[in-house]
């Protein structure tokens, strides 16, 4: 979720209109595109649907000068820009592609943005969601949900933070390969020269100092 500067214009997303959204596993193993985009606008307490048919939509970030936002698509790994202003208003293009599971994204000070993913891909998970009969076979048939969830992580829990510019370049990647301090992360946010680092899974806040 991200809030326009005037605060009166609210972007968030709705992962999927089939599985709630801490049902995660199986809106990834279903290949659903059932996902939105969509605005509140707090004068007209109205609702807009700005994006449909989207795999598994899930953290947004405003630009710095509110000409795009941009949305993560956790299945294929894309981050999502949509403008909204200027010549290309309403244009949706891939602003970069990350090495795995991106979940919030949020922006700092210079108008870079931080990417949190929940775990990086393996050629496991990407032949999974690559083939959605594959993801729906194993939800007929039933699974180990931890041992399922641990297989996309390969294995080993993690946690990888990615820096994107403006123009969607990966300027930094931190890595927490082991995943001896944080794992399975979900968000992060820097301010003051540290970046704080939140999980939707584990019971932690993490410090990290630039």
């Amino acid at each position: 979720m991200d809030i326009s500067e005037d605060e009166d214009v609210i972007y968030f997303t709705d992962s999927s209109s089939a599985f709630p959204r801490r049902q995660f596993m199986f809106v990834l193993l279903h290949g659903d595109k059932t996902g939105r985009f969509l605005k509140y606008n707090k004068s007209t307490k109205e609702v807009s649907v700005l994006l449909r048919g989207l795999a598994f939509p899930n953290g947004v970030a405003l630009s710095k000068d509110g000409s795009f936002v941009l949305i993560a698509e956790t299945t294929t790994g894309k981050i999502l820009r949509l403008w909204l202003h200027g010549p290309n208003a309403g244009e949706v293009n891939t602003f970069a592609v990350v090495p795995g599971f991106p979940d919030n994204i949020r922006r700092n000070s210079e108008g870079e943005f931080w990417v949190a993913l929940h775990a990086k891909g393996t050629p496991f998970s990407r032949w999974v969601t690559s083939n959605a009969w594959i993801g729906q076979t194993l939800l007929k048939v039933g699974f180990n949900f931890k041992q399922l969830h641990s297989s996309f992580a390969g294995w080993k829990p993690h946690a990888t933070a990615v820096k994107l510019s403006e123009k969607g370049e990966i300027l930094e990647v931190l890595e927490d390969c082991e995943g001896k301090k944080l794992k399975f992360i979900s968000e992060v946010e820097e301010k003051d020269g540290k970046l704080w680092i939140a999980s939707v899974l584990m019971p932690f806040i993490g410090i990290y100092d630039l």
